[in-house]
């Protein structure tokens, strides 16, 4: 149990990529404390934790409110000691649409959910991670924005960017304290986020190296990793985990 007598938050954990990492993680051992705005599914998360003999707490909350990131960082201390992993999860594609046609208000809601929210998670998770001298931060960005331009996705290739250029100047700024931080870029996955058009879905897949998307369990997985001290010697970077579609023009 590569997490074990760890103690890690986990925000966007009512579906999806989320879920799937709350239950990895506490099945590699960790404590987690699960955050998103769906309070019941959260509570249904935190039931199958518990039923695999997992420790859990459930804070609901919405991610755009500094407080709720304060309220997750003195849960994990209260309930489990401390904090060694923050997995800043929750996420929205937003409105989409050429930047011409889109109102500020559609825009400033994207960047208040991906962008605003790191910055509220890393403001009070690093003191946490302070006290012991160690910590792993982890924002999920996306290979939009990094590697690729999708039309109509100008505020969330923005937040998405934006998280990457925090990840690295926290990894420079906290590196000496022991604390890692990365950006996990995934590629298409099969969430409640692109919706069930199987047509969609499809045109989404082919614009993979892999011709298919990932599960939200791969994505965990791979945030694991960078949760993990198998990565130990990784900091400051933009991780894909993304079916090779940022190479892949055919």
């Amino acid at each position: 149990m590569i997490l074990e007598n760890k103690v890690a938050i986990i925000t966007g954990a009512s579906s999806g990529i989320g879920k799937a990492a709350a239950q990895l993680f506490a099945r590699e051992g960790a404590s987690v404390v699960i955050g998103a705005r769906r309070e019941h599914r959260l509570n249904d998360v935190a039931d199958a934790i518990r039923a695999e003999k997992g420790r859990v707490a459930v804070v609901a909350g919405d991610v755009t409110d500094e407080s709720y990131s304060r309220a997750l960082v003195e849960i994990a201390g209260a309930e489990f000691g401390g904090l060694d992993i923050g997995f800043n999860n929750a996420g929205i594609l937003g409105e989409l649409g050429p930047v011409p046609e889109m109102d500020a208000s559609a825009w400033r809601a994207t960047l208040a959910t991906n962008l605003d929210s790191a910055f509220f998670a890393a403001k009070y998770q690093l003191p946490a991670m302070r006290k012991r001298k160690s910590g792993s931060i982890i924002f999920t960005s996306s290979f939009v924005g990094r590697t690729t331009g999708l039309p109509g996705m100008g505020a969330y290739a923005a937040s998405k960017a934006g998280m990457i250029g925090l990840a690295q100047v926290l990894a420079a700024e906290h590196g000496a304290e022991g604390i890692r931080v990365n950006a996990l870029l995934p590629g298409g996955t099969k969430t409640e986020m692109p919706g069930d058009d199987p047509e969609f879905l499809d045109h989404i897949a082919s614009l993979h190296a892999l011709k298919r998307m990932a599960s939200a369990d791969e994505i965990a997985r791979a945030a694991l990793f960078l949760a993990s001290d198998q990565s130990s010697f990784v900091t400051g970077g933009a991780f894909f985990a993304d079916g090779g579609a940022s190479i892949f023009k055919g």
